[in-house]
C-alpha cells in the first residue's frame, strides 16, 4: 500500500489535533451523547476557557459539531465512528509488544470497545 502526499496531508493534521491529550478527554466524554459545555466541563473537569478553546479547535478539524438547542449549545461527535476507530487504535496499542515510545500508561484506557462505550455513556 503506497502512502501518497495527499494523504499525509490529511492524516497528519487530524493526529496533531487527536494528540492533545485534554481534546482526548472531551472526545471521550462527549460518547454517543450531544452534550451541553457544562456537562463536558464537569465531565472532564477542565477550566470552561480550556474546553471552549478545545471545542474549536475539534470543531474546525471536523471531529464535533455544535447543535444549538435553546439558549444551549450541544456539541455531538460529527462522526460516532471515530469512538470505534480510537478503541480500535486503544486495543491495538494495547496488543503490542512493544510499548510507544511517549506512553507512560497504556493500561488507563479500556481493551474492550464496549465497555468503553458505556463508560463514555455514562459521563
Amino acid at each position: 500500500m503506497k502512502f501518497h502526499e495527499h494523504n499525509q496531508e490529511q492524516i497528519i493534521p487530524a493526529l496533531k489535533v487527536l494528540g492533545e491529550p485534554n481534546r482526548l478527554r472531551i472526545l471521550y466524554g462527549l460518547g454517543l451523547e450531544c452534550r451541553p459545555v457544562t456537562d463536558i466541563i464537569n465531565a472532564t473537569g477542565l477550566a470552561q476557557t480550556n474546553v471552549s478553546f478545545h471545542l474549536r479547535v475539534l470543531r474546525e478539524a471536523g471531529f464535533v459539531r455544535a447543535e444549538r438547542r435553546g439558549a444551549f449549545i450541544y456539541y455531538c461527535l460529527a462522526d460516532p465512528e471515530l469512538l470505534r476507530i480510537l478503541y480500535d487504535l486503544m486495543r491495538w496499542l494495547d496488543a503490542r509488544q512493544t510499548p510507544v515510545a511517549g506512553l507512560s500508561d497504556q493500561s488507563s484506557h479500556p481493551a474492550d470497545p464496549k465497555s468503553a462505550l458505556a463508560e463514555a455513556e455514562e459521563v
